[in-house]
């Protein structure tokens, strides 16, 4: 059986299996990662720096931001950049910066050679317009989280993000990509206090990083489109 909603044009599925199984029939990928990648690519891009998404935060690493000449991010609450949307407000222009994530990373670099943009809240309405200009079939993928066990557990935030990126498509929705713009509709007045109270965003203010949720939260505040090109997320609106 097909269940890859290839009888629309603007698909949307959760986590790796999605990117999988969609990137290959879409002309375009946005990969959705409100809380915390796609938002710190969209403030590290439009400050004109250029980001390594990488998968692990390990030995290797540190190997391969030596090899492409980059810094690597730190430990989330450390006092350089990490994956902490606030430590990069004031990154310099043209750093080079290895950013590991096991979600928003991940997804990037498993989308093989389809065209790739990362969106969130922030940069809704450039991402969506960014996204047609590649074509009418696109995948819109949210990350959602990781249970202990790895397991994916569908996220509030990623939800939110890939509906307000769709509200703003042309073409025929799926049935998943319209429940996406129907879920923020319905909540977009109150997406700011609801972010404080899902479970991500509970677990972030828990350890200190409440201004993370502020920037997340923001809809429609920048013109940033982060594009995956050579296995680094430039802004393309530069």
């Amino acid at each position: 059986m097909n269940f890859d909603q290839a009888d629309f044009e603007v698909r949307c599925e959760w986590g790796e299996k999605g990117v999988l199984k969609l990137a290959p029939i879409s002309d375009v990928v946005v990969i959705i990662d409100v809380l915390s990648f796609s938002t710190c690519i969209d403030i590290a891009n439009s400050r004109g720096a250029i980001i390594f998404p990488y998968q692990w935060k390990d030995k290797s690493a540190k190997a391969f931001a030596r090899s492409v000449n980059a810094e690597l991010a730190n430990k989330r609450g450390s006092s350089h950049y990490s994956l902490s949307p606030a430590s990069l407000i004031s990154i310099s222009k043209e750093t080079r910066l290895v950013l590991p994530s096991p979600n928003g990373s991940s997804l990037s670099l498993a989308t093989g050679a389809t065209p790739t943009l990362t969106g969130c809240l922030r940069n809704c309405r450039a991402i969506a317009l960014a996204a047609m200009n590649y074509g009418r079939q696109i995948a819109v993928i949210p990350a959602g989280e990781k249970w202990n066990d790895e397991s994916l557990r569908p996220s509030f935030e990623d939800l939110m993000g890939a509906g307000a990126i769709i509200s703003y498509l042309e073409g025929s929705l799926s049935p998943e990509a319209q429940l996406a713009v129907a879920a923020y509709r319905g909540v977009r007045q109150s997406l700011r206090h609801l972010m404080k109270q899902c479970v991500s965003g509970q677990e972030l203010i828990e350890r200190g990083f409440e201004q993370d949720v502020n920037l997340a939260s923001e809809i429609d505040v920048s013109n940033c489109v982060p594009t995956l090109v050579d296995g680094t997320y430039i802004n393309s609106t530069r």
